[in-house]
């Protein structure tokens, strides 16, 4: 199978350190629990902070919207289950009161948001008002008297257990242990961890009396990624009896095909799966065990290679539908759902961390400015699907009525843009995404603040600070989409260097305090036709997906703003076929001269504008167009050719 030996294995780093869940002292000394330890390691969220620029814009946007959410709200259904008083006003959507997915949001994500945001911000009010919110649900907690929390009552798990209809009762446990994880990790609250440690034990008492045969039944109903908080859980605290939790939810029907190099995933729901495997990694990174490992780089290149779309989202109608490398019929309203986003990019920082391969961060790149960048709207409210069709719209939740699931995941990731702009291993450092920031590494007495305007500006530009002259390899992206080369400069001068696309740059020398490194990167357009149907094409400019604007008729705040409902259904606006010539097939689209990052359609009957889809609101648009198949049969070996060269960022190909 294409790719399956691709990824070395078991790669050591020095100095050992856990890479998901901070290695923590715990009435006693310091203790790393991985086995599995990554080639190359991400810098803490608290040493690297965002300089002015859009992501900084976007995590501000989100940080209020965090701070807006009233913490009585927030517990209400809790307390309610937990038998206790409140007269809050309850929340709406999934958090209705009669909703069975009541409490994924309020006491799981919110909490994961908020740890995240106050290590990439330092923000002490958030902070004090999670552990307030921490409090609050530790007292519902122990109302209850044996461990369990949630917003709905224990029956619920009954139903599960006799195989009656009900919606992923796990699913929301693993919100809620998670979100009281990431409090302890990221903000010290000891309560938090006795809260999911009790969590945990109630976890293990409900599946200790099932066999084999009945949990593998169980597992059939969405859970979330019970897998991974249990193997974090063990990863912060050296607890055996967590790992032999988290194997009971270790799904065979889903691992076994992968665990054999076999893509069995179509028709399976997208977000419910993906985070399995990423318990997968980390059953592979605490226990050593070499199945998981495979289970989840093959399954990473089969998603990345053959199931995602320009953006580098995945899913529609929340379904892989369609076989793989075949998705010209999943061209809709409702196209790659947001978690499923979410999950592949925290999926691929396992990925990379094992290889240190850039092939992985080009995936990244694609998937964060594009699948992620652009969700959120000005108020904070976030998308569930992401239209990349013909005439569809971007559309979000409304403030205190829905709480979907991508309203959850989307809080978390616009908490954390800093945390995989800049990786290290014993010799340096690697840049791997071009994002305004600033890096600290005391250990080394180094400082790194890059300063950028990407995209607008097709480069960047590193500074290093250091109390001492230091030897450290620099090592930069050369994205897959650099294909114009580029140039680079040190202290003003020009290097006669550069590196091919899909690789790093690096620069090793004995670096001193001022030291300046400039490159520049030019961006060029190329198309990604869909997979498996090449008269279905998007354009990109660099990493950029690019949408045509097509007016905003018909949208009103209805249609635009939404409650229970994931989808706000309507009628799409019409947009224009294209029509491409033989000898450059990408020709049909030109820079419009007016702004940076602005283009339009040319040579055709309608000149249509276009603009970075993550820039797009407030406006119908065209991701994927329909292009004259007369055109695209007369491109013959060139077409396909064209399609092989754009699959170099997806997967690692053999």
């Amino acid at each position: 199978m294409a790719g399956a030996s691709a990824l070395p294995r078991r790669l050591r780093a020095e100095p050992p350190q856990n890479p998901v869940v901070n290695a923590v002292r715990r009435n006693g000394p310091l203790e790393n629990h991985e086995q599995a330890p990554w080639k190359v390691l991400p810098f803490p969220n608290t040493r690297v902070r965002l300089l002015d620029g859009v992501f900084k814009e976007q995590t501000e946007i989100n940080q209020r919207y965090l701070h807006l959410l009233p913490n009585d709200r927030l517990v209400h259904t809790f307390r309610l289950t937990a038998g206790l008083p409140s007269n809050a006003q309850p929340l709406g959507g999934w958090e209705k009161p009669d909703c069975e997915l009541r409490g994924h949001f309020t006491g799981g994500h919110y909490l994961s948001a908020s740890a995240l945001m106050y290590t990439s911000t330092s923000d002490e009010d958030l902070k004090n008002k999670a552990n307030d919110l921490v409090t609050k649900l530790a007292q519902c907690q122990g109302a209850h008297g044996n461990g369990y929390l949630s917003a709905f009552p224990e029956e619920f798990f009954d139903r599960l257990r006799e195989g009656k209809p009900v919606w992923a009762p796990f699913y929301t446990l693993h919100k809620i242990m998670a979100g009281h994880l990431d409090m302890y990790t990221h903000c010290g609250n000891e309560q938090a961890l006795d809260t999911c440690e009790k969590m945990a034990a109630w976890v293990d008492r409900w599946v200790a009396p099932l066999s084999d045969e009945h949990m593998q039944r169980v597992l059939e109903v969405e859970q979330g990624g019970m897998l991974e908080v249990l193997c974090n859980l063990y990863a912060a605290t050296g607890r055996e009896d967590y790992l032999r939790t988290a194997a009971r939810f270790d799904h065979r029907a889903v691992f076994n095909p992968l665990a054999e190099y076999r893509d069995e995933l179509t028709a399976l729901h997208a977000n419910t799966n993906i985070p399995k495997i990423i318990g997968a990694a980390r059953q592979y990174e605490v226990t050593g065990d070499e199945r998981y490992h495979d289970i989840a780089s093959y399954f990473w290149q089969e998603v990345t290679g053959r199931r995602i779309f320009c953006t580098g989202g995945t899913s529609f109608r929340e379904h892989w539908m369609a076989d793989a490398g075949k998705l010209g019929s999943e061209v809709g309203q409702d196209m790659e759902e947001c978690c499923c986003g979410y999950n592949m990019l925290k999926l691929t920082r396992h990925i990379y961390g094992w290889t240190g391969d850039p092939r992985a961060m080009d995936y990244y790149e694609r998937t964060l400015f594009n699948s992620r960048l652009g969700t959120q709207d000005p108020h904070g409210l976030k998308s569930y699907f992401l239209p990349l069709g013909r005439g569809w719209w971007k559309y979000y939740n409304s403030p205190y009525n829905s709480f979907w699931c991508c309203t959850g995941t989307g809080a978390e990731e616009f908490s954390k843009f800093n945390d995989t702009i800049y990786f290290h291993d014993a010799r340096g450092v690697y840049v791997n995404l071009f994002i305004a920031s600033e890096l600290s590494w005391p250990e080394k007495g180094v400082e790194l603040r890059q300063e950028t305007k990407f995209p607008e500006q097709e480069g960047t530009a590193l500074i290093i600070r250091v109390r001492q002259p230091i030897k450290l390899a620099l090592n930069i992206r050369v994205p897959y989409w650099a294909t114009q080369g580029g140039t680079l400069s040190l202290n003003w001068r020009p290097l006669p260097a550069f590196a091919s696309p899909g690789s790093y740059l690096t620069i090793e020398r004995l670096w001193n305090d001022g030291d300046r490194v400039d490159v520049n990167m030019p961006m060029s357009l190329h198309v990604d036709a869909l997979p498996g149907d090449e008269t279905q094409q998007a354009m990109m400019y660099g990493p950029l997906v690019l949408a045509g604007r097509l007016g905003s008729e018909g949208l009103t705040t209805a249609a635009t703003y939404l409650g229970y409902d994931t989808s706000p259904g309507g009628t799409p606006a019409p947009a224009p076929e294209i029509q491409a010539g033989t000898a450059n097939p990408g020709g049909w689209v030109e820079a419009s001269g007016k702004q940076p990052l602005r283009f339009q359609t040319a040579g055709q009957s309608q000149t249509v504008e276009m603009e970075p889809l993550y820039q797009v609101a407030d406006q119908k648009y065209v991701v994927y167009w329909k292009v004259n198949s007369t055109s695209i049969a007369a491109r013959g070996n060139s077409s396909k050719h064209l399609s092989k060269s754009e699959q170099t960022y997806r997967g690692f190909a053999d």
